[in-house]
């Protein structure tokens, strides 16, 4: 099993990114995942900077995987996958079936992102003959269904987000900027005010999701570490890590380090803290509610 670091899914500032990308070089992390794939009104960065980003992860020893926006709205953003797609270098996660369409077309390798619903084994299958090298488990799926799914070792490789906020749902409206009383095309890139997205609670102030532009999201991060070697033992090859901040970087480094040395492994167990159990779940992978937390699974 490898660890890997998902795509960026929140608007920081073009600088802060590339800060970030030069720590990523400097980590252990051996695969990375890389682009724009919640809204492409965000242009901090553009397809040319990402491209160089990526280049830059590849001279220091990382795979890269240039991810693809999660909902194709409008054809310029379709013109724009087929750039990625074509980019000529670098294996794209599809995140929308138009990804999937085009490499195909091409004959191109893919990986199979979260957002597409792939919930049986058959649709896995078919998607292979298309081209798909990997496939990401839909987050509210659970381990008794990916365990009965790979229980024949299937040929594709099989990756799952273990560490994050979890990405829900996409829309064609953009809720941050509704928010603040914007309409989507008039946006201001306002989702950049938020690094970690928009916290929204309950009337009783529990806290319930976070809008993340287009993409609403947990607002518990999902914390599956203590089943990574549950997960190994399964047939799963990738243990993602979804970044959010700088600290995601050492929390990446720390599971290199469990798999690469088990006996010297830290204890990732969940829900040790009373105050943690507020802010982590794990509760899909159980087969139970999203933010539910299993202590000590």
């Amino acid at each position: 099993m490898k660890i890997s670091l998902g795509p960026l899914l929140y608007c920081w500032q073009k600088q802060q990114v590339a800060d970030f990308y030069q720590q990523v070089a400097a980590s252990q992390i051996p695969l990375v995942y890389l682009g724009e794939a919640v809204c492409s009104r965000r242009r901090e960065l553009k397809w040319g900077d990402y491209l160089e980003l990526a280049q830059m992860l590849k001279q220091a020893g990382k795979e890269v995987v240039l991810s693809t926006l999660a909902l194709i709205e409008a054809p310029s953003e379709y013109t724009e996958l087929k750039r990625q797609v074509d980019n000529g270098e670098f294996i794209v996660e599809a995140n929308d079936m138009a990804a999937v369409y085009l490499a195909k077309e091409r004959k191109l390798p893919f990986v199979c992102g979260a957002s597409i619903n792939n919930y049986n084994r058959a649709s896995l299958d078919i998607l292979q003959r298309f081209g798909m090298q990997r496939f990401v488990m839909p987050v509210e799926l659970s381990k008794a269904w990916l365990s009965q799914v790979i229980q024949q070792k299937p040929s594709f490789e099989v990756e799952v987000l273990g560490h994050g906020y979890l990405p829900l749902a996409h829309s064609a409206r953009c809720f941050t900027a509704r928010h603040k009383q914007l309409t989507k095309d008039h946006c201001k890139t306002v989702c950049c005010e938020y690094s970690k997205g928009l916290l929204a609670q309950t009337q009783e102030q529990q806290p319930l999701l976070r809008l993340n532009g287009i993409q609403t999201q947990s607002a518990s991060c999902l914390d599956l570490r203590s089943e990574i070697t549950t997960m190994a033992k399964m047939g799963v090859d990738v243990f993602r890590v979804s970044p959010s901040s700088l600290d995601c970087i050492a929390t990446a480094n720390a599971l290199v380090d469990a798999i690469n040395t088990p006996e010297n492994a830290q204890d990732f167990s969940i829900g040790s803290d009373a105050n943690l159990e507020r802010t982590q779940c794990n509760g899909y992978w159980f087969g139970e509610a999203g933010l539910a937390v299993h202590a000590n699974p």
